[in-house]
């Protein structure tokens, strides 16, 4: 008989619930260090380049905001989800229709709407991503469908209604029978913060988004209604709090917050809707919201985290000419390792006297 045994605690250990994203981060690190070594890389020039070169200068830490601005936009509307038991695996999907519903409107009134146009792709971009999660949310009220795989299968759906439009009518006929859109116009466009850098002022919505989820999250009748909801359901709805409002709160913030991030794109970074966009955002801010305990102020520095691991995967394939994919096999990693970790949550390792 094993002499080291786990035992369930009396009640969740606080502690291990912020201890345990640190512990994964560690151990992360730690597999990350022999994986290096056992592909034969030397391993701390290894992780300088993974975590430290992409930082060297003012470009990496603008493309660090850049690509962690829609991981914490996201992360934020799962969030607000998950801490009620509703499960919305789909944001990836919710963020193509939000920047199919954004480009509709460029590359339809860019030369006509002038300055109100940029203000209304970002609300025709929320609005995409909501009516995406509506069908979610609507099939789990009437027919009791798990949201889980409903999101995920129709994030597949969005990513073909890309693809058909890209290829079909909204292709650009100057584009050489490239599946691209038209450029978008300038008035169509997040203005540039610094020369040089790709950093926009889409960023600006995060920040103000940040706020306003732990608003209501914390502080809001109708965030604690949510958080009832998922931490006792029954005592929820003795105190007659709606299950079906809860989930439609919850899924359809959770499709803004997707929208909005896929308007931040296509009128950001991209400038334009194509068939290679896949960035998987809405993927990873299942981890970015996990990391970040579901609190705000921990989806940022989990956010900035998983941006690391975008462009220091990028700057690994060049450096030591390892595959693109490193910076996702450290995303799985750390996923694992979290998900190990959140075992001493509720358990405590023990010595047996027997």
């Amino acid at each position: 008989m094993l002499p080291l045994r786990m035992v369930r605690r009396a009640e969740p250990s606080r502690a291990m619930q912020w201890a345990a994203p640190l512990l994964a981060v560690a151990l992360t690190l730690l597999f990350g260090l022999a994986l290096f070594a056992a592909l034969g890389f030397a391993p701390l020039r290894a992780m300088r380049a993974l975590f430290l070169d992409p930082l060297s200068d003012l470009n990496g830490w603008s493309e660090l905001l850049l690509k962690a601005s829609p991981l914490c936009l996201i992360a934020l509307g799962l969030a607000i989800g998950f801490r009620s038991n509703v499960w919305n695996i789909g944001a990836e999907g919710q963020m193509y229709l939000g920047g199919i519903c954004a480009t509709g409107l460029a590359i339809h009134f860019q030369g006509s709407w002038g300055h109100a146009l940029l203000p209304a792709m970002v609300i025709a971009g929320a609005a995409g991503g909501m009516l995406w999660a509506s069908i979610v949310a609507y099939l789990r009220v009437r027919f009791a469908a798990s949201e889980i795989l409903v999101s995920l299968m129709l994030t597949y759906v969005a990513d073909l209604l890309v693809k058909y439009l890209v290829f079909g009518p909204w292709r650009d006929p100057a584009a050489n029978n490239f599946p691209i859109t038209v450029s978008f116009d300038d008035n169509a466009l997040f203005p540039l913060l610094i020369e040089g850098t790709r950093l926009n002022a889409s960023i600006f919505i995060t920040l103000l988004a940040i706020p306003l989820a732990w608003v209501f999250m914390t502080r809001s009748f109708a965030g604690f209604q949510l958080r009832v909801a998922g931490l006792a359901p029954d005592a929820a709805r003795y105190a007659g709090y709606s299950a079906r409002r809860a989930i439609w709160i919850a899924l359809l913030a959770s499709g803004a917050a997707a929208g909005l991030a896929g308007a931040t794109e296509v009128a950001g970074p991209l400038g334009q809707l194509n068939d290679r966009w896949t960035p998987g955002y809405g993927f990873t801010a299942i981890i970015v919201a996990a990391l970040g305990r579901l609190h705000p102020v921990g989806i940022v520095l989990a956010a900035l985290l998983m941006a690391l691991l975008y462009i220091g995967g990028e700057q690994a394939q060049v450096v030591l000419q390892l595959p693109a994919a490193v910076g996702r096999v450290f995303q799985g990693l750390l996923l694992m390792t979290l998900l190990a970790c959140e075992v001493l949550v509720n358990y405590r390792f023990t010595w047996s006297t027997r």
